[in-house]
């Protein structure tokens, strides 16, 4: 069996099973979709499901899925957990994402997530990069001030080594940090094994891809079993594998929506464990 929630930053008890709202704005992520209407509804379902837990990012449209978000949860109650990200810009449909972790950058974009979120306070700011052409500290002192400021509850990081966790750690408590990390693709686990020895919510994105999800008999039998999708599967394997990994699988669709829900609910056995662990091992060291 598996925790049904955990607590992020010592106050923020969340239910494990998240929502991502990135695909919210369409296939090309740019944009308002072409039926907000149909967005927000998606949003609403997930609660009503028992989500609690809504991840975002300013450049998720850009702009939009914060928007989207807002309106879907209007009027907001704080039985919603809401997270968002900053660091990264884009100018134009689909061009390459670039850092922008300046203090400048930063300031400008965590008022615009908190104006479109409707908020005074941000619940988790997690910055989107680290910038590799700024010293990391002005980085990091610009996010500590904002904490003091009482524009965010608590801070988290993305895409970061442990190395850079226990720098960011010098200014502030790391209550998350998402990588991209999913059955198939288990590079970042030394970074999910210090977060579960530090208390810290891991939030693997792109939780079902990173890796190619057919053709593994481990996966089709556990399916088999639990009379459940493979992707369910591998949504479920993340719930058991550690108990500080928080969910947040997107889709733009309520259906693929009531699938993945149904992750929470599989009780997967010892041995079923032991074979899917097998199909990506997890790098030494």
């Amino acid at each position: 069996m598996t925790t049904d929630t955990f607590t992020i930053g010592g106050d923020l008890t969340v239910h494990r099973v998240g929502f991502g709202a990135m695909r919210l704005t369409g296939p090309d992520t740019y944009g308002m979709p072409a039926d907000p209407e149909a967005a927000k509804k998606v949003v609403q379902r997930a609660v009503e499901l028992g989500v609690d837990f809504i991840d975002t990012a300013d450049q998720y449209g850009p702009f939009t899925s914060e928007q989207i978000v807002a309106d879907a949860l209007h009027p907001r109650s704080d039985d919603v957990i809401v997270a968002t990200k900053g660091g990264l810009v884009r100018y134009g449909p689909n061009p390459a994402l670039k850092n922008d972790a300046t203090p400048q950058h930063l300031r400008e974009a965590l008022e615009g997530s908190l104006r479109r979120l409707k908020t005074e306070r941000i619940d988790l700011y997690q910055l989107h990069r680290i910038d590799p052409d700024i010293p990391v500290e002005a980085t990091f002192t610009f996010l500590r001030q904002a904490q003091d400021e009482g524009k965010v509850r608590h801070l988290g990081l993305s895409e970061v080594t442990v190395e850079e966790i226990e720098k960011a750690q010098e200014f502030f408590d790391v209550t998350s940090v998402q990588n991209r990390y999913s059955i198939g693709d288990r590079a970042a686990e030394p970074v999910l094994e210090y977060c579960r020895a530090q208390g810290i919510a891991f939030i693997p994105w792109f939780p079902i891809g990173g890796g190619d999800m057919g053709g593994h008999d481990a996966l089709s039998d556990v399916s088999a079993a639990h009379g459940a999708g493979i992707r369910q599967v591998a949504l479920a394997w993340l719930l058991h594998h550690a108990d500080n990994i928080l969910l947040i699988p997107g889709t733009s669709s309520v259906s693929h929506l009531e699938e993945n829900m149904t992750a929470r609910d599989l009780d997967l056995t010892a041995e079923q464990m032991q074979a899917l662990d097998a199909l990506s091992p997890a790098p030494l060291g």
